[in-house]
C-alpha cells in the first residue's frame, strides 16, 4: 500500500497533489475501517441468543451487507488513489490515461485520483464504464 511505500521528496504542485492524495486516502481508510467495524459489529448467532426474531436478524443481514458493499467501494477508491500516487511519483499524474491529454486543475483538485480527463469519463459514462475509442 501506499504508506508503506517510499516516494520521493515532492516539491510545488506535485507537494500539493502529493498532499491531496494522502489525505483522500486517510478519509477513505477511516471510512472503511468504520464500515468494517459496522459489519463485524453483529452476528446472527448473537441477534438468536438474544431472543430476537429472525425479522431482526434478516435487517441485520441487509445493514451487513450495505456496509460490506461500501467496503468494497471504498477498497476501489484507495486502489485508484495508490495507482494515483505511483503515477505522480513516475511523472504521469494529471494526464488522462485513456487519450493522454491534462486533466483539469479544477478536477484534480476535487479528485486528485481522477484517471480520465472530463471528454473521456463522460464517453465512459455513456458506455457503461467502456470507453469504445480506446479500449
Amino acid at each position: 500500500m501506499a504508506e508503506d511505500k517510499k516516494f520521493p521528496e515532492f516539491t510545488g504542485k506535485k507537494q500539493q497533489y502529493y498532499e491531496l492524495l494522502m489525505q483522500a486516502r486517510a478519509l477513505v481508510l477511516g471510512q472503511f475501517e468504520f464500515h468494517s467495524d459496522e459489519a463485524l459489529k453483529k452476528n446472527d448467532s448473537d441477534m438468536e441468543s438474544r431472543g430476537m426474531g429472525t425479522h431482526i436478524g434478516d435487517t441485520d443481514n441487509s445493514i451487513r451487507d450495505m456496509e460490506l458493499q461500501l467496503m468494497a467501494e471504498e477498497g476501489n477508491v484507495l486502489h485508484l488513489i495508490d495507482e494515483a500516487l505511483d503515477r505522480l511519483a513516475n511523472d504521469e499524474f494529471g494526464s488522462c490515461i485513456d487519450c493522454g491529454a491534462d486533466i483539469g486543475d479544477g478536477r484534480l483538485e476535487v479528485k486528485p485520483y481522477a484517471q480520465y480527463c472530463i471528454k473521456c469519463k463522460k464517453i465512459r459514462e455513456e458506455n457503461d464504464g467502456m470507453n469504445p475509442y480506446f479500449d
